[in-house]
Order: C-alpha cells, then sequence, then structure tokens
C-alpha cells in the first residue's frame, strides 16, 4: 500500500509556507480567522483550478466527495460556499499578487534560457503587451468598459528567455496600454518588446535614459528625416536600415536623441514592416527576429485562458476577480517549476493535464512523468457503422 503524499500535496509543497505567512502577516489576512486561513483559501482555489471547475459550486462539489481527505490536502476542517466566497470577497488579492511575484523570481533561477533566442544578445529580453477579459455589465457593474460591456485588462511583462512571465499587473479595461509603462522599472541592458499601443516618445526616452532598448513598430503618421543609410541585406529580408530623427515638435522635444529605422519584408504574411529602436549594435535582421519573439506573450495569454479559469469568475467583487486570476498565475509558475525541477520533456500542457487526472493518487511526483508513450499510441481502426442517407 503507497503511504504517500497525494499528487497535490505533493504540488503545494512547492510553495514557499514560511514566504507567505510573512505576506499575510503583512496584509493581517488572517486577521480573526479561526479555522479557513488564507494558506486554505489559497489551497482550495488552486484545486479548483486544476480541476477544471466553472464555479465555486464544482469545487465543493468535488472536494466535499473527499471530506476525509481535507487535512492532508491542506483544505483545513471545513469549507463551505459561505466561508469560501466570503474569503474571496474580503481578504486582500495582494497576498496572492506578492506570492505569485515571488514565485516567478524562483522560477527563474530554476529555468533554462530557450536555445532559439538570438545569441549575442546578453540582457534579459521581455515582451510587453496586454489582454482584455470580457465580463458581464449587468454583474460586474464595477468595471464598465463600454456602453453595454464590462471588462477588465491584465498587463504583463514577459520573460522571453524564460519563458515566463516576470510581472503582472490587473486593472480597469479603460486604462491605456501606454501608462502601464508608468510602473516599470527598466533595466539597465535588458530589450524591451512592444507594439505600437505603447508607443509614447517621452516614455521611450525615459527608457533609452535608463540604459535599456526598445524595439516597437514606427507609425504610419510619423514624420522624421534621415540621418545616415547603413548597408543592408536584401537576402535577409531587410529593405532599409536608417538613422533618424524626428520632426515632429512634440516628438522631438520628448525624444531628443537618434533612434533607428529597419524596414523589414516578411515572405509569410507579404508585407512590410517598419520597426524603431535605439540600439545600433545588432545586426538589422536580429532587430525583426526580436520582435518576432512578441507572440511568446500572446501564446501566454492564449495558454492561460485556454487551460486555467480565468474567463469565467468564480466571484463578482473585484478582490474575488483579481484573487483569482493571480492564484491562477501561481498555478501556472506551479506547472512550470515542476517540469523545470524535473527536467521533463513533456510540454507546460501535458504535465497539467497529467496532474490534473492525479490530483488524489499517490504516486510520486516523478513517476507520474516517466517512460511517455503517449505519442506511439494510435486511434483504433474500428469498424465503423455507416449511415446511408436516403
Amino acid at each position: 500500500m503507497n503511504e504517500g503524499k497525494y499528487v497535490f500535496s505533493q504540488v503545494t509543497d512547492l510553495l514557499p509556507r514560511r514566504v507567505f505567512d510573512r505576506i499575510v502577516a503583512k496584509f493581517d489576512g488572517n486577521k480573526y480567522i479561526k479555522h479557513f486561513t488564507c494558506w486554505n483559501q489559497m489551497l482550495c482555489m488552486m484545486f479548483g483550478q486544476l480541476c477544471g471547475c466553472e464555479s465555486l459550486n464544482d469545487l465543493l462539489t468535488i472536494a466535499c466527495a473527499h471530506r476525509r481527505k481535507f487535512y492532508h490536502l491542506g483544505f483545513g476542517k471545513n469549507i463551505s460556499l459561505n466561508n469560501l466566497s466570503n474569503a474571496n470577497i474580503k481578504r486582500d488579492y495582494r497576498i496572492y499578487e506578492s506570492l505569485a511575484y515571488h514565485l516567478v523570481k524562483v522560477l527563474q533561477q530554476n529555468s533554462f534560457p530557450q536555445e532559439d533566442i538570438i545569441e549575442n544578445i546578453d540582457g534579459p529580453v521581455y515582451a510587453i503587451d496586454s489582454t482584455v477579459i470580457d465580463l458581464c455589465l449587468s454583474v460586474f457593474c464595477w468595471a464598465k468598459f463600454r456602453k453595454e460591456k464590462a471588462g477588465i485588462k491584465a498587463h504583463i511583462i514577459f520573460d522571453v528567455k524564460n519563458n515566463i512571465p516576470s510581472f503582472i499587473f490587473i486593472s480597469e479595461a479603460l486604462l491605456h496600454d501606454v501608462h502601464f509603462l508608468d510602473m516599470i522599472d527598466f533595466e539597465m541592458g535588458a530589450y524591451y518588446i512592444f507594439d505600437k499601443a505603447y508607443i509614447d516618445f517621452e516614455r521611450l526616452f525615459r527608457m533609452n535614459m535608463a540604459g535599456s532598448y526598445f524595439v516597437t513598430r514606427l507609425k504610419k503618421n510619423a514624420t522624421f528625416i534621415i540621418i545616415d543609410r547603413a548597408k543592408i541585406r536584401k537576402k535577409k529580408g531587410i529593405r532599409s536600415d536608417h538613422t533618424i530623427e524626428m520632426v515632429n515638435y512634440y516628438s522631438s522635444k520628448q525624444y531628443p536623441g537618434r533612434l533607428r529605422k529597419v524596414r523589414f519584408y516578411d515572405e509569410e504574411k507579404k508585407r512590410i514592416f517598419t520597426f524603431i529602436t535605439n540600439n545600433f549594435d545588432l545586426k538589422a535582421e536580429d532587430i525583426a527576429l526580436l520582435y518576432k519573439y512578441r507572440w511568446r506573450v500572446e501564446l501566454f495569454f492564449k495558454w492561460i485562458k485556454q487551460h486555467l479559469k480565468v474567463k469565467s469568475f468564480w466571484g463578482t467583487s473585484a478582490n474575488a476577480v483579481k484573487t483569482q486570476i493571480y492564484i491562477a498565475i501561481i498555478t501556472y509558475v506551479l506547472v512550470v517549476l515542476i517540469k523545470a525541477k524535473l527536467k521533463l520533456q513533456q510540454s507546460a500542457y501535458e504535465v497539467l493535464q497529467i496532474m490534473s487526472v492525479s490530483l488524489l493518487d499517490k504516486t510520486p511526483l516523478r513517476m507520474l512523468f516517466e517512460n511517455p508513450n503517449y505519442q506511439d499510441v494510435k486511434e483504433l481502426n474500428h469498424m465503423q457503422l455507416k449511415i446511408n442517407l436516403i
């Protein structure tokens, strides 16, 4: 008989309990709480994320079927719809936000950079983007977005080399993307990649003065003069490589320095992209390749929305929504951390799927992912009955 821990307990053992307790004490999360603590709340919500629950009722239905296992799973003495929903409403979401940031730092120390990143880039590479999560206006009236629509916006700085998020900020959907740049402490020598929505020359100049680099696309109505022309390699898709200065009154005042403009022809999409950057050392084709890596943050948004619960919410208050999103981020980071620590060949999606159907097993975590033969299994060719349409 296997007397080991449940798979879910083995996963949550990776959470830094002492760090979490210090964060809870900072925000008085367990003040006046006797039984159902912040730790119990977080583990219950993580269990729901891994099980793919659509609501708190789904979570309670599954959890209460295993009431005798509550202690070993870390759920506390008892769970009810009332205490779980009240915890999501009243307990500060910044507790789980702070833990998510701590886990990201731990993951950065345990993960390895992707091999396909440009070799001559020594500094970190970050992609900046945002996504709007639609909500029902009649239920989430605090998140008014359009006349008949509600929503919130998730802003993210994505570590491209390690393929993990490094900073997440949840705001009203009305907040313009460019204001997110004001919240960032730019790193010296780091590369920041973003689309045209983030172009503001005053903020770009602040980024330049911080010693960091940016790569973005130039707007069509931008006015500039060409200072210098570099030799180009048309075989690499480069159409021009110019040193420019902005001539518009406001943009020239906000960014008094010179910029580099690179025009690149994409054969797949049959269109030309125009990039601007403050880096004059990289090859022109490397500038175009850097911008291509911005799509990794789009893939991250797609992964989170498809495989974790960040579109159907288990509470209607702003605090409950943010709590659920940050616990989903914690769950994602744990999945990637397990993949990194065990050096698994499976993708993050496959790791999540295997764990989701094995949460109450007592199999050692490493054994769950040994001898993967799923790629060799093919669907059997059974004889199917044919339906003749008359």
